[in-house]
């Protein structure tokens, strides 16, 4: 297992100075200040931890400090260096995945992220499983964007019907089905403004095809879907399995195009994330 380089707090934090505004930020409304910690949240710690907190300066210090830690750690963990996702998106995804947690959109135990990066080339790997407590790859693959997305290259994306655009944003799996892809995934779109029509829309996770360096070799890039994340059909049914009833998906889009999302929210995700680290503290073993 890679160990993580000695990047202290300080560093971390350096790298990630511009999401640490000073002054005391808003978590929940109407609740108390909580108990300040004076340092970063060290592993096995007991940490108490607000449901609803005004998080002090120092609070979110510490609590931003573990969490930059946890971010690095698991990356290095998961080899996302050499599986080529960007560390900025996946601590954006990681970001999301904790606000969902803090808003009850997924059980606080859920641990399975996925992230398709579709500022990347549709020739390349770019859709990633990643278990986040232990900081292990699960699934590295293709992932086709919609036909009206983009060639190679996803650039338009939409959250109307008929569209056939990808939409960007967070995703809670469902359950799975058998339909005209074999084994296919239902998702729900919690992005407001970006993806809730998902299901109206039928946009799914399935196998396909035109998802496969094959058809890339014939065509000079990945095939292209109805606005679905299609994955290659013989791996598709593993990571179906993987990632069904309640896990994240999330899907990241090209600098260029607008994205602000509410589920980026910094202090809740922090809460969210110090919380997970009490409970796994106080767990047997």
């Amino acid at each position: 297992m890679m160990k993580l380089p000695t990047l202290t707090a300080g560093v971390i934090l350096t790298l990630f100075s511009s999401f640490t505004p000073a002054g005391r930020v808003l978590v929940g409304a109407g609740a108390a200040p909580a108990k300040a910690v004076a340092t970063a949240i060290p592993a096995g710690s007991r940490l108490r931890v607000p449901v609803l907190a005004l998080l002090t300066p120092t609070e979110r210090t510490s609590y931003l400090a573990a969490f930059e830690q946890h971010v690095a750690r698991t990356y290095l963990r998961a080899g996302l260096t050499g599986a080529a996702l960007p560390l900025p998106v996946y601590r954006q995804a990681l970001l999301g995945f904790y606000n969902l947690q803090q808003r009850g959109q997924i059980e606080p135990g859920t641990r399975t992220l996925t992230i398709a990066d579709f500022s990347q080339s549709s020739n390349r790997e770019r859709l990633w499983v990643v278990d986040v407590a232990a900081g292990r790859l699960l699934h590295h693959t293709l992932v086709a964007h919609g036909k009206n997305t983009g060639e190679e290259f996803a650039r338009y994306f939409s959250n109307v019907e008929g569209s056939e655009k990808s939409s960007l944003g967070f995703y809670v799996t469902g359950p799975t089905y058998h339909g005209k892809h074999g084994l296919s995934l239902r998702l729900r779109g919690v992005d407001a403004g970006y993806n809730t029509n998902a299901h109206s829309r039928a946009i799914v996770v399935h196998g396909a095809d035109y998802v496969s360096k094959a058809f890339v070799s014939r065509h000079g890039r990945l095939g292209r879907s109805q606005g679905c994340p299609a994955l290659p059909a013989p791996e598709s049914a593993a990571i179906i399995r993987t990632i069904k009833n309640g896990t994240v998906l999330y899907i990241h889009g090209p600098a260029q195009v607008s994205y602000r999302s509410a589920l980026l929210e910094l202090d809740a995700a922090l809460v969210a994330f110090a919380r997970g680290q009490q409970r796994l503290a106080s767990q047997p073993g």
